[in-house]
């Protein structure tokens, strides 16, 4: 299984839907909307880039958050991803100072 795949299955299975529905929401036709999805999950095809945003799109996700090897990476980008414009300057801001104190 590839980064993607696992991210993919993770994602879909915490919020509750089925491969099938996340492939219509997503824009894939709905008699082939479950085995792409399904291929996906499996790591047997890449989705191209477009594909990719449509699905975080509808589980609310940066597209990044698939592709991050770490899992504690990926839990920064989807609790960033949530936040208002401000909350996220005040967490780069809060990060910044973090990162580069003496």
């Amino acid at each position: 299984m590839t980064t993607f795949s696992k991210r993919l299955k993770k994602a879909r299975k915490a919020r509750g839907i089925s491969q099938e529905r996340l492939g219509i929401d997503a824009g894939i036709e709905p008699a082939s909307a479950s085995a792409r999805m399904n291929q996906y999950e499996k790591g047997i095809h890449q989705p191209g880039e477009s594909i990719v945003k449509q699905i975080a799109a509808v589980l609310n996700l940066p597209t990044a958050y698939f592709y991050c090897e770490d899992d504690e990476t990926a839990h920064l980008l989807q609790c960033f991803h949530l936040l208002k414009a401000k909350d996220r300057k005040d967490v780069v801001d809060l990060v910044e100072n973090l990162a580069f104190r003496n």
